[in-house]
């Protein structure tokens, strides 16, 4: 059950709005990050109560799309790995990892035995992917990303909660044998978009939701649409509402709100007041990216633990 999954719990609580970082941290804008002081960032944004760092799961550069940086560059299961043995509480989440693209059993295994090194401290993020350069290198039909997406799930999660399970699918075949190790509980598994499906199977299938940042009205209608199909399929059960924003935090506390690609630009005030109306759409958890910042990474992690976060603890 998710209600002993200790991260889950600590970053999702219902009516109430967390924090986390998207990693790289650092503001290389669209070049490609050079991926130095993460740990100590990522030490920095555990002692200051963030509740999540969050990582990409991209495999090829590609100058075409919209960030050419594939990611943090590194592998996240491993990275994640790598993030968790620095750190001693904070939680590691991908946001999101591109299932048609990961052979389901490989996938399972690598899930579990994160959860089996560090017990409650990882989220799964899933998605169908978007990059058509991905796609094309591991000879995968994007066009069928939908499919490939639904028989992976399917793959993975028969494999890593059922002891010898019989099962075959475009992945493979199991059939007397066992997929190890098992996780301690149940590893939470969020949504990214649709995954190339509709909002009743992302509701019935998901343990929470994340979708892409929006103005607070807009927000407001899509997380009703979400919360009316959870109770069809989960009745009263909590399901929290995720997104990232891109943030371009001013050193005047004054200064004025100012809209960027898909986040803000403004000081500490203005950005109170924004995380506050999302807060009240019922937004549970902001993915916070400042790859767009002006301004140092390690002051504006600072500035958000010390003068933001206190505002929603």
């Amino acid at each position: 059950m998710l209600i002993k999954h200790e991260g889950y719990q600590k970053v999702f609580q219902e009516k109430k709005l967390t924090f986390g970082l998207t990693i790289p941290l650092e503001n290389h804008h669209k070049q490609v990050p050079t991926m130095e002081y993460q740990i100590e960032r990522a030490q920095l944004a555990e002692q200051l109560n963030f509740k999540t760092l969050w990582l990409q799961d991209v495999l090829l550069e590609d100058p075409t799309f919209e960030d050419p940086a594939t990611g943090q560059i590194f592998d996240s299961f491993i990275y994640a790995t790598y993030l968790a043995s620095h750190t001693s509480s904070i939680t590691i989440g991908t946001a999101a990892t591109v299932l048609p693209l990961r052979h389901p059993l490989r996938t399972a295994k690598e899930v579990a035995s994160i959860d089996r090194l560090f017990p409650g401290r990882f989220l799964l993020g899933v998605s169908s992917g978007d990059r058509r350069k991905d796609f094309e290198g591991l000879g995968i039909p994007i066009m069928e990303r939908s499919e490939w997406f639904r028989d992976a799930f399917d793959h993975f999660t028969r494999a890593l909660y059922n002891e010898f399970p019989t099962h075959q699918s475009r992945y493979g075949k199991m059939h007397k044998s066992n997929l190890v190790p098992k996780p301690n509980q149940q590893i939470p598994v969020l949504m990214t978009g649709y995954c190339q499906q509709t909002l009743d199977w992302v509701a019935e299938h998901g343990d929470g939701w994340m979708y892409y940042p929006q103005r607070p009205e807009q927000q407001h209608e899509i997380i009703q649409q979400y919360r009316e199909k959870v109770r069809t399929f989960h009745g009263q059960s909590f399901r929290p509402f995720i997104m990232p924003l891109p943030l371009d935090l001013m050193k005047d506390p004054y200064h004025p709100v100012e809209k960027i690609p898909a986040g803000y630009r403004t000081g500490r005030l203005g950005l109170i007041k924004i995380l506050e109306k999302y807060r009240l759409v019922g937004v549970n958890h902001i993915m916070l990216g400042l790859s767009q910042s002006t301004r140092g990474v390690d002051e504006v992690i600072e500035e958000l633990g010390k003068e933001v976060l206190p505002h929603f603890q």
